[in-house]
């Protein structure tokens, strides 16, 4: 598949190839450009396949909170550590349906339910299911990020309408082991095969600011981008730092850091999603800016993203009106350029 430039003096000059053998080092190459030159190619790209002015806007909904047993050490849900948060059962039904309905009025295209589980229990598949089925008549796209799915799960949820899983690689294979002890990387990628093979939209990122080293930020985006397909969804997350999480004292991540991940994210993604997700609620709108142009063109609305701040929806709407920003929507038209080779 390649990307055809359509006009003359483009500034990206030859026809870019859409990949899946990227290497680490390659990566790790883009990495090390100078600032000015790897935005203006992740710009550069980013307008090849997307109306640069144009965001995809989704709500997260935690449905079920806290008490998960997993022990990753960025989570204030995980029950191994004193975070001071509430634990909650599964949200019943009308308090869902009545967030779906606030998330569709304030813009929000897709609306993302979370639940802390390990993996989900098949007791509560069917009411999952009726959960994604009532979404769905809202008219709003549907994602779920569930844990560890089985094939048989995730093909109830792909026939209940189900349009998206996320599953999180959250770093690349050597670090992960400094982060998760309780679930393999192995498990996380058979999640989004089962996921793949049932014809469900992936979102998979990561996490950045975890005290990682530049090499397993590279060797995260080129995980990503090896996968055929790429995830239609990749947010990008900051860490954000939860008193009583192992992870609560790590020293914070340069924003230049964080801004190139977005960029390279998008020049080896060239038509996904690249979402701008957790830390936002600490980022200024400066920074948010060159989130943008580094190729960002999803995030979430709502004061909260399962258990942290985020952005009240008001804020995004002014930042986006000083910007030129528009939400995207379902009638959005595609402004892709792309060719089969």
């Amino acid at each position: 598949m390649t990307i055809a430039t359509t006009t003359p003096n483009s500034p990206v000059d030859q026809p870019l190839l859409v990949r899946h053998n990227w290497s680490v080092a390659e990566v790790n190459a883009l990495f090390s450009l100078p600032f000015n030159d790897l935005l203006f190619k992740a710009q550069s790209v980013h307008r090849l396949n997307f109306d640069p002015n144009h965001v995809q806007v989704s709500t997260l909904l935690s449905i079920k909170t806290g008490a998960c047993p997993e022990d990753c050490k960025y989570c204030p849900q995980s029950a191994r550590y004193d975070t001071g948060l509430e634990k909650e059962r599964l949200l019943e039904m009308h308090k869902v349906l009545e967030r779906a309905k606030e998330a569709k009025a304030a813009g929000s295209s897709r609306f993302c339910m979370g639940a802390a589980w390990r993996n989900p229990h098949e007791r509560d598949m069917p009411y999952l299911v009726e959960m994604v089925r009532e979404v769905k008549k809202l008219g709003l796209e549907t994602c779920m990020t569930l844990g560890m799915l089985s094939r048989s799960q995730a093909l109830a949820l792909k026939q209940a309408g189900l349009d998206y899983y996320n599953h999180n690689l959250d770093t690349d294979p050597e670090f992960y082991k400094d982060i998760i002890s309780t679930r393999t990387y192995e498990d996380r990628l058979n999640t989004l095969k089962n996921v793949r093979a049932e014809g469900m939209s992936v979102c998979c990122g990561g996490i950045v600011g975890m005290g990682e080293a530049l090499k397993n930020r590279a060797g995260m985006v080129a995980q990503l981008a090896r996968m055929n397909p790429h995830p239609e969804s990749v947010p990008i997350n900051m860490l954000v730092k939860v008193e009583g999480t192992p992870m609560a004292d790590v020293a914070d991540l340069d924003n230049f850091d964080f801004i190139r991940t977005i960029a390279v994210a998008r020049i080896t993604m060239p038509s996904s999603h690249v979402r701008l997700s957790a830390g936002r609620e600490v980022m200024s709108e400066e920074m948010q800016s060159l989130c943008f142009l580094a190729g960002a063109n999803s995030i979430f609305y709502g004061e909260k993203l399962l258990t942290t701040g985020n952005n009240e929806a008001n804020e995004d709407k002014a930042l986006f009106a000083k910007l030129g920003i528009r939400p995207e929507t379902k009638d959005t038209p595609s402004t892709r350029r792309v060719a089969n080779a």
